[in-house]
């Protein structure tokens, strides 16, 4: 006998009220944040990551650091932050973590995460919530998030001989102020990314000032 058991997944009743028309509409939204393009490059192409492929890098890469230095964190809603983070971005696009409107991108994502929100066939209930706190936060889920979040395009940039940084004559003390926060939260990525920016100085991919 086959252990292959089809079983129904749904509840018949409730799902006779959802219309699947309303669920692949929404599921096409979230498809939108591909188009989305960072700054920085994938390591061995000459194309930039998008912001979908910088969400999953995110969030495999919290995952992994969670346990690999058995942080006391929750990972179902540290992961669930990681995938949202960026969805903002759909409406607002990306922001350049050096551009002077840094500081205003928030208003914009903001508005677009509510946009996402409403939108018909969203079974994410507390998508507004879970986007807020790794916006505003201070668990040690943000936390960690927002370190790694730092650490992703930092390594992709030291993979691809400072591309990013070249491009838009980024600056050493500019980088090091980005980072300086990672200091309290997380020091011995600090401490790394210190010698990398170092080593980025000394190969002329960042300018020494």
């Amino acid at each position: 006998m086959s252990l292959n058991i089809p079983i129904t997944l749904t509840d018949p009743k409730l799902a006779s009220n959802i219309d699947i028309d309303n669920v692949t509409h929404f599921l096409l939204e979230l498809d939108a944040l591909k188009r989305v393009n960072r700054r920085s490059y994938v390591t061995g192409t000459t194309r930039l990551e998008n912001s979908a492929e910088h969400s999953w890098h995110l969030a495999m890469a919290c995952w992994s650091i969670a346990e690999l230095f058995d942080l006391d964190v929750n990972h179902e809603k540290l992961l669930k932050m990681a995938l949202v983070h960026d969805l903002g971005e759909i409406d607002a696009g990306d922001t350049f973590l050096y551009a002077d409107t840094r500081g205003d991108a928030h208003v914009e994502e903001r508005a677009g995460i509510e946009r996402l929100q409403s939108e018909r066939g969203n079974g994410i209930k507390d998508l507004s919530e879970i986007w807020e706190e790794q916006e505003t936060g201070s668990s040690k889920e943000t936390q960690l998030l927002k370190v790694i979040d730092r650490l992703l395009p930092f390594l992709l940039n030291l993979n691809t001989n400072g591309k990013t940084w070249t491009d838009s004559n980024v600056t050493r003390s500019q980088v090091s102020r980005a980072h300086m926060f990672i200091k309290d939260s997380f020091p011995s990525i600090h401490d790394w990314l210190a010698a990398q920016i170092d080593f980025a100085t000394q190969q002329g991919w960042l300018i020494d000032a």
